[in-house]
């Protein structure tokens, strides 16, 4: 059987250098954790002391206060002589895991435990009594038990309180905390100093303290050290551990890491290319799309408002992705994130598909995944426009109209281009299923309306973005006559559905540069 803990502690009252006991003292000895606003302490006491009066000359009897000096008042009370230790800190609660005051553990000499119980029992005090008459061979005491209930429950142990629990177990020795700690003055602004240190983007972040990191990480079961990805530019390691430093700070709840961190791991391939997405001039960032049954499990929104504010999920989980960019990869304005204008998507963009309400697969059953895999899929994206379409009633009139809008991504004249997201709202998802189409028809029917002959996509001296006439080797009537598709593939047009069920208005992304020079759509399962 292991020793319990060593320590150290001074009487309630004294300096933390007087009067200290310490253990294992080379003497058998009880401890008591008691605190005096328990009952259940109360009607120990008197036991305690009669412990301590009877086999206090051969047997340590010795009380753990978790309230420190306001303790005292049990001593006053119940007239105890016995030490009355001072474990305010709460550090020997934890070490021996305290659950419930008061809990009592007889020891021997060297500290291996003999008994133990917690609460008040009867028949346990009693076995208690006789195990210490056979150790210090002395009579046990006269007690009218008949005066004591039979049993009852004890009280929570403070050191189990929410934000008490998470300090003493980020200042223990099995931290799971190994990220670098930063005092702040008393009397700094701690905002204002995160600020200062440029480890914002912008807005007010949640400050991590160790309490908060050791909450966080319980949404998952991976090792806090594992290293989950290398972020550019400047290819930083990011544990499980920084990840949720910088999930707090964006406000996320513990049900929330497993999509940051796989959002991370999709971020962070050399597929997707963070290091161009973050350095483009263009402005682009990561898009966040979440599939599957997490999506319910922690309130992610998927109708009204989806793309919008207000949703703590799908806003701080976008945010801690661009946090970790930031912190971790070095991603910041005026470094090397070169973009002419930014966007705001660059603070968050993160929802969920509604599949429920969709007639087609979700987009992670589209990418290989089951439908009931959770997953988290990122785009590159630059910006977000409406495809309002109020009149049209039967699909082929509606994807028209959304195609049309489509032609302007960028330029109406830049064709031949990658991926797109079309975000489809439930009224026009209802339209489109009265003729039964398809995922396909519709993207067909998308690149079909924004297909242009290659003459009118020829820059001129009244608009000069376009096709440069040079690149047709002096352009023949059949090559200027040829169609040139809005889209490199109808697979770079990415539908999911999402949004209020009233009103016909569904939104577009504009995609970045796509494929192996670009950056290509990722998806990771979530793992919990």
């Amino acid at each position: 059987m292991n020793n319990l803990p060593n320590f150290s502690l001074p009487t309630a009252g004294a300096t933390r250098t007087q009067n200290a006991y310490s253990f294992p003292s080379g003497r058998p000895t009880l401890l008591c954790f008691v605190k005096e606003d328990c009952p259940t302490t109360r009607i120990a006491m008197p036991l305690l002391q009669k412990a301590y009066e009877v086999f206090g000359e051969d047997i340590d009897v010795v009380a753990l206060a978790q309230n420190g000096e306001d303790d005292l008042v049990l001593a006053q009370e119940y007239g105890l002589k016995m030490p009355l230790l001072d474990d305010s800190n709460l550090t020997t609660s934890f070490a021996y895991d305290i659950e419930t005051v008061p809990t009592l553990i007889l020891a021997s000499s060297d500290g291996t435990p003999l008994t133990d119980f917690v609460g008040f029992g009867r028949d346990d005090w009693r076995d208690l009594y006789v195990q210490m008459s056979a150790i210090s061979e002395q009579t046990p005491p006269e007690v009218d038990w008949n005066s004591y209930p039979e049993s009852r429950p004890g009280c929570g142990s403070k050191s189990l309180e929410p934000g008490i629990f998470e300090r003493l177990q980020a200042e223990s020795e099995g931290s799971p905390i190994r990220a670098r700690r930063v005092e702040i003055g008393v009397h700094d602004d701690v905002h204002e100093f995160l600020y200062e240190q440029g480890l914002t983007d912008g807005l007010p972040v949640i400050p991590p303290t160790p309490e908060r990191v050791i909450r966080i990480l319980e949404g998952t079961k991976r090792d806090p050290q594992e290293t989950v990805a290398v972020v550019p530019p400047n290819l930083a390691p990011v544990t499980v551990e920084k990840i949720a430093i910088n999930s707090v700070m964006a406000g996320c709840k513990p049900e929330y890491l497993p999509v940051v961190i796989a959002a991370v791991e999709a971020v962070c391939t050399e597929e997707f290319n963070a290091h161009g997405v973050g350095a483009t001039t263009m402005g682009a960032t990561p898009v966040l799309i979440v599939n599957g049954p997490i999506r319910h499990e922690i309130g992610m929104n998927m109708g009204l408002n989806a793309l919008g504010q207000g949703n703590r999920a799908n806003a701080a989980i976008g945010r801690a992705l661009r946090l970790v960019l930031r912190n971790v990869g070095g991603q910041r304005p005026g470094e090397t994130e070169r973009s002419t204008l930014g966007s705001p998507l660059r603070y968050t963009t993160c929802f969920a598909e509604w599949e429920e309400i969709s007639p087609w697969a979700p987009l992670h059953v589209e990418r290989g995944f089951d439908k009931d895999e959770s997953v988290v899929t990122a785009f590159a994206m630059t910006g977000l426009g409406h495809a309002i379409d109020q009149t049209s009633r039967d699909a082929k009139s509606l994807v028209g109209s959304i195609g049309a809008k489509m032609e302007a991504i960028h330029h109406p004249n830049s064709h031949n281009y990658g991926d797109t997201i079309l975000v489809l709202c439930p009224e026009h998802v209802e339209t489109i299923s009265t003729n039964n189409w398809s995922k396909t028809e519709i993207r067909d029917r998308i690149q079909e309306i924004s297909s242009r002959p290659a003459r009118e996509l020829l820059r001129n001296d009244e608009i000069g973005a376009g096709l440069d006439p040079n690149i047709f080797d002096g352009p023949s009537d059949p090559k200027l006559d040829s169609l040139i598709p809005k889209f490199r593939s109808t697979e770079n047009i990415h539908i999911v559905v999402a949004g209020s069920k009233a009103g016909k208005f569904s939104s577009v992304f504009d995609g970045w540069a796509s494929g192996t020079g670009g950056s290509m759509p990722t998806s990771k399962k979530i793992r919990l």
